[in-house]
């Protein structure tokens, strides 16, 4: 399958954009703060729409889709919980980080619990980081080799090698407008497709609502009170804690609060950014469920191999190959590169952010002015975006090892969450109390992801996990300040 020329040409300005954006950004880029803050005067709707762009992936593009395609839309109950997990980063989160004034996010853990916890949590979030990059880079190949059979270690490093480009040349500022361009071309093109699709059925619109309702396609899971399934209260409750998560301690998150130049507009672009992602994810899932009913009401127009259990990711791609007009084709391939190609470089800046000022400036040079700071960040920089793309080829065709790593990132991502909500909650827990919660709460995330016979449904992992270190720390903190009373 060959692209149309006005396909090949809407891709390539879009995809060309992101480079221009960094060189124009390149001059601007005199200090480290420019580079990882944006000068602290970033406008709030595009940190809005950063914070937006950073949260979706390509493969939540293709995955949603795919994930109603195939059944319904239980998974869209994650979404329903970003609003407290938003109301509670703005009304604690961001104002604690920006009166703190570091750029690190884990800056805080050092103050609380010492300088073991500030490398325990920024070492957990560079590895996640860069096997995250590397997926997400692998991933975004694989409907493009799929469509178009072009060769997926080639897509691999050619998207490697702009990111990594715009990223170095541009810093902060250049990731955060690419950002919201990119995010305004990824819900443009999610809303052609559901136009598309909304109005090709045989019988008009009303038939696709009710192909989809006869089907059970709207949803969203059973309200048992099964903690074994995937029903609408698991879903909720692990939406609660994986996006406090995302929303409160991630650096990818933390380091955008603190672009902007007011703590109003710090909390509205956090409030923006995040309550975006829920009618753009209905928008995913209502594309997922048109395609249910275009294909069940066109059963013809889709081939034998994608008719059988397993291949619901790849329907979307197919409609995209092939029921969309000259032109469409282009931007929507453009939307889902858009979407990684944002996750990517937001982990390249943060990841550098973090090196410099968690390692360089706290362990080898503390005084380090700002010609050595910003040859730190660049060389961060390639190299993190190098080991990304090491990461993406090693994992070409190794699916096994993409589940195996998400698993690992739940061990890494639960420890932390845990770690903040003991430090901001339980003033009185100290040291011992924090690393004894960490251990016994990384042990339960360990069993509960790798163990075959935890009893639990996967979505629980976190949530199990961080109540263990809180309450571990939490308990252990208050029995020995009552021991150390009773000595008194």
């Amino acid at each position: 399958m060959k692209l149309a020329l006005p396909d090949i040409v809407v891709f390539l300005v879009l995809t060309s954009v992101n480079l221009i954006v960094g060189v124009i950004f390149y001059f601007s880029n005199k200090t480290s703060d420019q580079f990882t803050a944006g000068g602290r005067k970033m406008p709030a709707w595009v940190t809005g729409m950063s914070i937006f762009a950073t949260f979706v992936s390509s493969i939540s593009f293709l995955a949603l889709p795919g994930k109603a395609y195939a059944s319904d839309w239980n998974a869209f109950v994650f979404s329903l919980s970003i609003p407290f997990a938003a109301i509670m980063t703005v009304k604690y989160f961001v104002p604690h980080y920006r009166a703190i004034g570091s750029i690190s996010a884990y800056y805080y853990l050092e103050q609380r619990f010492g300088p073991w916890a500030r490398t325990y949590a920024s070492i957990c979030y560079m590895l996640t980081q860069l096997m995250r990059t590397g997926a997400i880079l692998m991933l975004l190949a694989l409907p493009l080799n799929a469509l178009f059979g072009w060769n997926i270690r080639m897509i691999v490093v050619l998207t490697g090698i702009v990111v990594i480009l715009y990223s170095m040349l541009g810093g902060i500022k250049a990731v955060m407008w690419t950002d919201a361009l990119q995010g305004i071309i990824l819900i443009a093109g999610a809303l052609v497709c559901a136009g598309i699709l909304t109005f090709s059925m045989p019988e008009g619109p009303g038939q696709l609502f009710k192909i989809a309702a006869a089907n059970g396609k709207f949803s969203l899971g059973s309200f048992g009170t099964s903690l074994s399934e995937s029903t609408f209260w698991v879903v909720l409750i692990y939406g609660l804690f994986i996006n406090l998560q995302n929303y409160g301690i991630d650096q990818n998150y933390v380091q955008r609060y603190m672009t902007t130049g007011t703590d109003r507009e710090a909390k509205s672009s956090a409030l923006f950014g995040s309550l975006l992602y829920i009618p753009v994810s209905l928008l995913f899932f209502y594309i997922g469920t048109a395609l249910f009913s275009y294909y069940t009401a066109r059963p013809d127009l889709l081939p034998p191999e994608l008719k059988v259990p397993g291949t619901a990711d790849k329907v979307f791609p197919w409609f995209i190959a092939t029921g969309l007009p000259s032109g469409f084709t282009g931007l929507l391939i453009a939307a889902i590169f858009a979407a990684g190609m944002s996750t990517v470089s937001t982990s390249l800046n943060s990841t550098a952010t973090i090196i410099l000022s968690d390692y360089y400036k706290r362990y080898i040079n503390r005084n380090a002015g700002e010609r050595k700071s910003m040859t730190v960040l660049y060389i961060s920089s390639l190299l993190t975006g190098v080991a990304g793309i090491v990461i993406a080829l090693l994992l070409v065709g190794v699916e096994s090892a993409l589940d195996a790593w998400w698993s690992l990132a739940s061990i890494f991502s639960g420890g932390m969450l845990g770690l903040f909500l003991l430090g901001f909650i339980s003033a009185k827990a100290r040291k011992p109390e924090a690393i004894t919660g960490v251990v016994l709460g990384v042990v339960v995330i360990a069993w509960m992801s790798l163990s075959p016979t935890s009893p639990f449904h996967t979505n629980l992992t976190i949530v199990f996990g961080t109540l263990v270190i809180f309450l571990t720390g939490f308990l252990f903190s208050s029995m020995f300040r009552k021991i150390r009373a009773g000595r008194g």
